[in-house]
């Protein structure tokens, strides 16, 4: 059977480097939210906290708003650490 999940019991393996690239960028999850809509990602604040607690699953498409909107590569946002 597929789990869907991290060994930790996350939804998500890039919630922690999202929080980290937005803390280094000193911008709310508000303010990172309504980046996210300027790129066409219709999301709210609650959602980037969820994200960023492993509580939601990240689409491919967020995924690339947040490297574009962090200059960042995939890798750098899916790299667990």
């Amino acid at each position: 059977m597929f789990i869907n999940k991290t060994d930790d019991g996350l939804n998500n393996v890039c919630g922690k480097n999202i929080a980290k690239f937005r803390v280094n960028l000193k911008i709310s999850q508000r303010e990172l939210a309504d980046r996210m809509q300027l790129v066409g990602i219709d999301i709210d604040k609650n959602a980037i906290q969820r994200i960023e607690c492993g509580k939601r699953f990240v689409t491919d498409i967020e995924i690339v708003a947040f490297a574009k909107i962090f200059d960042a590569t995939f890798e750098e946002l899916l790299i667990a650490k």
